[in-house]
């Protein structure tokens, strides 16, 4: 996807700028070709010699370098990559950025260029909710500057918050959806993530244990291909895929209202653990407990959102693909799912406890189509996404 990109990373000062590191080798394993450009303050945490060494390319570091301005001008470096990357960019850099600011090569490099940008932006979770960052951020995403996170987390300064610089493999999926030009350009994919949450009352809930993991994922590998994705999500922890059109949802009624919404599309994948049932008549009171005696919960069975869009007679996407947790007999109760349902591939996987699956990096699928079942490897659920992306799009042609 990334095979010969050129890359201009511009690494600026902060802690997380360790990670640079990895993001420079995932880069190049994917087959681009990475430029380094270090600020004053990033040498504070990673030597130029690391740098260079993982990018097999000079590091960039003076405005005023007589040699770097010989052989190669700021002007051409900054219009010589397919995609400038910062990466940590600090809440300084971005206000350098915002005020037109060129005091230094890499902010010379951000003014110079009209080379598209992408920023990960890493900072203190006080300095990010900055009314003042709040506003730089409004205002460079109006200059059409993409971004990808912060992530919510653990800081090194001991607090917790948004902040955090998304992971490295994170920055690659944007980096390739930046530069997507891929064989799902032009497609439009709805795809559905996360458990459902059915209200007992106003502090009680079902729900599955789901945690969005592996249809976060997908839509991730699906904009890397170039699709437009539509990433309807229940309550989960993690981080929205940039780039996607997010619909945040807690119910199944809240999905099903979603998913109908969305349509048409190309393709739907149905990647969410969505409650079968919920409460009839959830209260609008907390049920208080009473000696003796245990409530009585009625049940309603919710919509069934894969049966209905793989039946619709108006508006079914070419390829639907369903998802079968099963604890037992898996490749047969999922072969049954797809038949009931209506769907075109199901996605099964062994959910037993002792699996470490559901909640976990890892997954084993089973594809189920026309064709039988495949029996795919146990892997990271990024490869997972990966390949599913890639059956989708040799399917949708």
């Amino acid at each position: 996807m990334l095979e010969d990109k050129r890359i201009l990373l511009i690494i600026s000062g902060g802690i997380a700028a360790y990670k640079s590191l990895d993001l420079i080798r995932q880069l190049r394993k994917r087959g681009a070709w990475v430029t380094p450009v270090l600020t004053k303050s990033a040498e504070q945490f990673v030597t130029p010699l690391s740098v260079s060494a993982l990018a097999e390319e000079k590091a960039y570091r003076d405005l005023f370098d007589l040699t770097d301005e010989a052989e190669m001008g700021h002007i051409q470096l900054s219009r010589s990559a397919d995609l400038i990357v910062v990466a940590p960019a600090t809440a300084n850099l971005m206000a350098k950025m915002v005020t037109g600011q060129a005091d230094d090569l890499a902010s010379t490099l951000l003014l110079a260029t009209d080379t598209p940008i992408l920023v990960a932006p890493a900072m203190n979770v006080r300095m990010w909710l900055h009314p003042a960052t709040q506003r730089n951020l409004a205002t460079l995403k109006g200059d059409g500057v993409g971004f990808v996170g912060p992530n919510e987390g653990d800081m090194a300064c001991g607090e917790f918050g948004p902040g955090r610089l998304a992971e490295p493999v994170e920055i690659v999926v944007a980096v390739e959806a930046a530069l997507a030009e891929g064989p799902l350009t032009g497609r439009r994919i709805v795809v559905t993530s996360g458990p459902t949450h059915e209200p007992i009352d106003p502090v009680r809930y079902i729900a599955n244990r789901s945690s969005g993991a592996q249809g976060t994922a997908i839509a991730r590998a699906l904009l890397a291909l170039g699709a437009e994705v539509v990433f309807v999500t229940g309550p989960a922890e993690e981080p929205r895929p940039e780039g996607a059109h997010v619909v945040e949802v807690e119910t199944a009624k809240q999905m099903m209202d979603a998913v109908a919404a969305a349509m048409p599309a190309d393709a739907g994948v149905f990647a969410a653990a969505v409650a079968d049932w919920r409460v009839d008549g959830a209260g609008d009171s907390k049920i208080k407990k009473q000696d003796g005696e245990i409530p009585s919960l009625n049940f309603l069975e919710n919509p069934d959102i894969l049966a209905t869009i793989s039946q619709s007679k108006s508006d079914r996407p070419a390829l639907v693909v369903g998802f079968a947790a099963e604890t037992d007999d898996v490749i047969e109760n999922a072969t049954k799912k797809r038949l009931r349902k209506g769907c075109d591939w199901i996605v099964a996987n062994d959910v037993s406890p002792e699996t470490g699956i559901m909640g976990g990096r890892e997954n084993a699928v089973v594809l189920i189509s026309d064709d039988g079942a495949e029996h795919w490897p146990r892997m990271q659920k990024d490869a997972v996404a990966r390949q599913l992306a890639d059956r989708i799009a040799a399917k949708l042609g």
